[in-house]
């Protein structure tokens, strides 16, 4: 397959892939000094902090912060737990506006405790999502569905392949302003039958937001934990970006990997310098 090697420049890092280990400024200052062009930080990183002070600092190294994780999870039992979580995904939206994201990530929440309803759970989903828009286009920051593997339908996410995410941002978005999309995760796409033609119709509607790599290894000993890095596993990653580019995305490439036991246990340099080698030869 005949593709152009990725330049770091059109690199990012999620800032998990390092593990959670350092301060937000410290992590930004190694992404940085190891070429790559942008970052995603984590909401627990930024809220712990001043978020205006990590502003100024991304755009003093002018990185590009690619995607601002996560939204809170919007099923919930009760209206008024319901309507807190909408709230929390409204400040959140407020600093990723400040931190200048490209869009908002949303994790949108698998079912509420208790309950088997996985109709309801879908339903409030897509409600909290059309409760969002109003507040997306205000502050400017586009919100994007990331479709997770169906293993966390029960806990993390009841939206699980791309066409549902599409056909949700298709019906509380049909004019699509540019305030609706999809973060496409290989880690949680690269198995659906349905791949090619949804990452194409994604693609012809402008609506893929983020692109997300990692590995798929096998075995994989923690569902959540032991993502791979890109080379390590089965993913075909050269055929999956160019699906992306031939539908027309020309964003960058986010790097996320959660590996409790081994990426994580790794100096954050060798991290990154791993990370920069792999993206431009096997991704």
């Amino acid at each position: 397959m005949n593709m152009e090697p990725l330049h770091l420049t059109r690199c990012s890092i999620n800032t998990a892939t390092l593990g959670h280990r350092e301060p937000i400024d410290v992590t930004i200052d190694r992404i940085a000094k190891a070429g790559f062009g942008g970052l995603a930080p984590w909401r627990h990183e930024i809220e712990a902090t001043d978020v205006r002070r990590i502003a100024r600092q991304i755009r003093a190294l002018e990185l590009k912060v690619t995607g601002y994780c996560r939204s809170t999870y919007f099923p919930a039992s009760t209206q008024a737990q319901r309507v807190a979580n909408i709230q929390s995904n409204v400040q959140a939206l407020n600093d990723a506006a400040e931190l200048g994201a490209e869009c908002f990530v949303m994790v949108v929440g698998g079912l509420p405790e208790g309950s088997r309803d996985l109709c309801a759970a879908r339903s409030q989903v897509k409600d909290g999502i059309g409760a969002l828009l109003e507040q997306a286009r205000k502050v400017g920051v586009p919100l994007a569905i990331e479709p997770l593997h169906p293993m966390y339908a029960g806990e993390r996410s009841v939206v699980n392949t791309i066409d549902q995410a599409h056909a949700i941002a298709r019906e509380l978005d049909p004019y699509h302003d540019g305030f609706l999309g999809i973060a496409l995760d290989v880690y949680h796409c690269w198995w659906d039958p349905q791949l090619e033609g949804a990452i194409g119709s994604a693609g012809k509607d402008k609506r893929i937001l983020a692109y997300h790599v990692s590995d798929w290894l096998v075995p994989t000993t923690d569902l959540l934990l032991d993502r791979g890095m890109m080379g390590d596993g089965v993913i075909d990653l050269k055929g999956f970006r160019q699906r992306v580019e031939n539908a027309g995305y020309a964003g960058m490439v986010e790097v996320e990997i959660f590996s409790r036991d081994n990426w994580w246990k790794r100096p954050p340099d060798e991290v990154l310098q791993t990370c920069a080698a792999r993206l431009q030869s096997v991704c």
